[in-house]
């Protein structure tokens, strides 16, 4: 294929391939941007799994150069000398190259890769689920300008198969809800808290001793990860442009131990939830750490897996459970989208699009309707319990359950509302907090889940 001219004319690709097809097989050729963790994992099954990969797809699959910044450095992986480029750019638009699989990772230069390989002609597989939280629709628009795939399976909960019954399996329902675990760091921080009982700083500092949290743990356990997993979720099942600017963030670095005990009392447990909705007003898309019984089956889901439920207007709820992050099991979803792209390449067609055709507006996240479980200290004396009562009728919300804790000094009220907007249970903790005979407000975390066991 070096030196080859493409037809320029519609449909010039697609007739160059057939022809090429009728002529005989031949090998197709992988560009790999990265190589990394993922990366490297997904070098090697290229060359363990060839004569498989070959056969299910016909022709040979060839790494035709690895793109790095420093191919001299040592690599998990052992690659040909003569693989290895610093120039991705370059690679990326190779003529004779018809894949890119980019798991670089960030917005830059990885945007300015994928637009430039898709505007040559080549498919694309990418795990950069930043990037496409951010700028999605960019690369959508190039990838149907320019007759290319673009698949990207493991962008969101590593080896699950996600993406794609989201976008083909469920092509012809109508999801209502996602909500699920897809941060498998913060799941682990979260399970030694509750089954470990050990603090939030210790439970970091095993995961990253473990390998599940990096040095720098941010984009974790501040709940960015999971908040570009959830627009890309909310964008393809509810056919809406969503970016990670849109999605309500919290994480879990003000999660306590005694939140996780005043949990265990209601039989309940602390996860990370990301949520996307879909309702006659818009679409709520939010992640943040929440009380669910501990008869959900998200609370059975340990250490640092993944799982999220589907609800569907006609196949009803579906879950997906699995490794949702390591190199091994990212490069497994890798390798399918590569397999995929390739039988549609041979095909002369593509898969299928996300559309966004819908457009329903993101709601802000005080249009939400959640439940809050609040802990209040206040003063042992007579009256108490009514006036905090009047503050969230004020509001017009409803108190579920209430109890209190200890007497004198000790005292705290813990209370657990019905469903309310958000904005109206903000303003309820707001006005308890300025009231003389609350001391403190000491803790304050949203319930999910429950009537869903």
């Amino acid at each position: 294929m070096n030196g080859r001219c493409w037809d320029e004319k519609p449909g010039g690709r697609r007739r160059e391939r057939a022809a090429r097809g009728a002529a005989g097989v031949r090998t197709l050729k992988v560009a790999l941007l990265g190589c990394g963790g993922v990366g490297s994992e997904v070098s090697r099954l290229l060359g363990r799994q060839a004569s498989d990969l070959a056969a299910r797809i016909v022709p040979p699959l060839e790494v035709a150069g690895v793109a790095v910044r420093r191919p001299a450095r040592p690599r998990a992986v052992e690659t040909p000398p003569g693989l290895l480029t610093s120039d991705a750019m370059a690679l990326a638009t190779r003529p004779d190259v018809d894949i890119v699989v980019e798991v670089i990772g960030g917005i830059e230069p990885a945007r300015s890769l994928l637009l430039a390989a898709a505007k040559s002609g080549k498919s694309v597989v990418s795990a950069n689920k930043a990037l496409l939280a951010e700028d999605g629709a960019t690369l959508h628009q190039a990838a149907r300008d320019n007759g290319i795939d673009m698949y990207y399976e493991a962008a969101v909960g590593g080896a699950i198969p996600l993406l794609r019954p989201l976008r083909e399996s469920l092509a012809g329902d109508a999801v209502r809800r996602v909500l699920g675990i897809v941060n498998g760091t913060t799941n682990y921080i979260l399970d030694q808290m509750d089954t470990s009982g050990v603090g939030f700083a210790d439970a970091l500092e095993e995961a990253q001793a473990l390998g599940y949290a990096e040095p720098d743990p941010t984009a974790d356990i501040e709940g960015f990860d999971a908040a570009a997993k959830g627009a890309i979720l909310a964008s393809l099942a509810f056919h809406t442009q969503v970016t990670a600017a849109d999605v309500h963030r919290e994480g879990i670095t003000g999660v306590t131990p005694a939140d996780i005990a005043s949990a265990r009392t209601l039989g309940h447990v602390v996860k990370l939830l990301a949520i996307c909705e879909r309702s006659d007003r818009g679409v709520s898309v939010r992640v943040y750490p929440a009380m669910i019984p501990r008869s959900h089956p998200l609370a059975g889901v340990r250490e640092a897996y993944n799982a999220v439920f589907v609800e569907a207007e006609s196949a009803g709820r579906l879950m997906f459970y699995g490794a949702g992050a390591g190199g091994v099991p990212t490069a497994s979803a890798v390798l399918g989208d590569v397999v995929a792209v390739a039988r549609n390449r041979l095909a002369g067609t593509r898969g299928p699009d996300a559309t966004t055709y819908a457009g329903l507006p993101v709601l802000a996240m005080g249009q939400a309707l959640t439940r809050y479980h609040v802990a209040l200290d206040v003063a042992d004396k007579p009256g108490v319990l009514a006036r905090v009562a009047e503050a969230f009728a004020r509001q017009e919300v409803s108190i579920k359950a209430v109890r209190q804790e200890g007497r004198g000094d000790d005292a705290q009220l813990v209370l657990v509302t019905h469903s309310a907007p958000d904005a109206a249970l903000a303003r309820c903790v707001a006005d308890l907090g300025a009231m003389d005979v609350v001391r403190a407000v000491a803790s304050v975390m949203r319930v999910e889940g429950e009537g869903e066991e």
